[in-house]
């Protein structure tokens, strides 16, 4: 199947899986891809402009293939919802490493281990043949988006990495709203060795401009980073870089750090940002205090202070924007930061993963301000396990 995928496009896909699953006793074998903002699975059917003419779709909240999406899990459908004779049909979660892409439906004539391994193998498959096309593939994009996007929510989600990631004792999970209607938010985190670099930026404003402030702003911080600049120097170059384009007119505030995975040492530095949250064993929070040299962009010239903090097994970290905590309901009552760091510790104890936690979080916020919020909100969340690579995927 890998061999036969290099020359397809996504609209062949369907047939090509299910093709290859035929070969391996798997029967009736269809593809689901989620939204961007997770709350319908989309089955890739290959026709159409999105590639999804014709096809059914299953809400994530409330359905038995959102709940294999939900639990990173294989169900199978109750044995009272067939007839006599009929093969067995599962659903399964399709992912690559952590990072959710949709579920597969397949029927099975048999139900044992050797049976699981295929259809777990199956969902692999497609996610590596999904990742291979999405980033050309405008019928993808389309098949992802259940309503118009603005320019820079279009610039916003082209820049950022995957909202999941998970490798060397670390859990990366983030999300963004209002998915479609973007200003100036922007997360962004990266391997090297063993360090993990994360950062997340708030430009000032919610236009187009806010979108363009904040690229800039990622890429000359990536741009820095990868020519082994400390944090200090990366946020001077950011400076400097939305200087030269916009002079004082434009800045934005941000948390830069660097996370050694080996060690659990943790470096940071805020640039006139929201404090990071620090969750330990689910009881303990505290906010990680660092003096904000200002934001960057407006040249205040305040003294840069790095800041260090060791790390223990379990512990989560919580960067974000002020959108979460300021999005306020019809009473003008704001979701607030109790709210906020109370639901990650409620729904992330044990009963849901990381990225599900985020995935329920949004939902909560976005219900709180009766589904559009007045300025960007965004999440970054990183667990450290100590090395406990076993533990990092379902």
């Amino acid at each position: 199947m890998v061999q036969a995928s290099h020359t397809v496009t996504l609209e062949q896909l369907p047939d090509l899986v299910a093709q290859h699953a035929a070969g391996a006793g798997l029967y009736d074998v269809a593809v689901f891809v989620v939204d961007i903002r997770e709350t319908v699975l989309r089955r890739l059917t290959g026709e159409g402009r999105d590639a999804a003419g014709g096809g059914q779709e299953f809400t994530v909240q409330g359905s038995l293939p959102g709940q294999a999406y939900q639990r990173v899990d294989l169900l199978a459908e109750p044995a009272s919802d067939r007839t006599p004779g009929r093969r067995r049909r599962w659903w399964v979660a399709v992912t690559d490493g952590v990072e959710r892409l949709g579920v597969v439906r397949a029927d099975s004539d048999t139900d044992d281990e050797p049976t699981r391994d295929i259809l777990r193998d199956l969902a692999s498959m497609t996610a590596l043949l999904l990742l291979s096309k999405r980033s050309f593939s405008d019928s993808y994009a389309r098949l992802v988006h259940t309503e118009p996007m603005n320019v820079a929510a279009e610039m916003q989600w082209n820049l950022t990495p995957p909202p999941a990631y998970a490798g060397h004792g670390v859990t990366v999970g983030a999300v963004m709203e209002p998915a479609y209607q973007m200003g100036g938010d922007a997360f962004d985190y990266a391997v090297a060795g063993t360090t993990l670099h994360l950062s997340v930026f708030d430009a000032m404003g919610h236009d187009t401009t806010a979108g363009i402030t904040a690229n800039v702003a990622v890429a000359a911080c990536r741009n820095a980073r990868r020519q082994g600049a400390s944090l200090a120097e990366t946020s001077e170059q950011v400076e400097q870089a939305l200087l030269q384009q916009f002079s004082t007119s434009r800045y934005v505030t941000g948390i830069l750090a660097g996370l050694d995975m080996a060690s659990g040492r943790l470096t940071w530095i805020n640039r006139g940002h929201p404090l990071p949250i620090l969750i330990r064993d689910n009881r303990w929070t505290t906010e990680l205090a660092c003096p904000p040299a200002g934001p960057m962009g407006a040249d205040l010239g305040l003294p840069v202070t790095e800041r260090t903090e060791q790390l223990q097994p379990g512990d989560r970290l919580l960067f974000y924007t002020d959108g979460i905590i300021e999005a306020r309901d019809a009473r003008g009552d704001e979701f607030g930061r109790d709210r906020f760091v109370g639901f990650i510790r409620r729904h992330h104890a044990g009963r849901h993963t990381l990225h599900e936690t985020l995935r329920r979080l949004m939902a909560a916020v976005m219900d709180h301000n009766d589904g559009r919020l007045a300025d960007d909100a965004t999440v970054l969340l990183t667990e450290w396990r100590g090395g406990h690579q076993d533990e990092l995927t379902p």
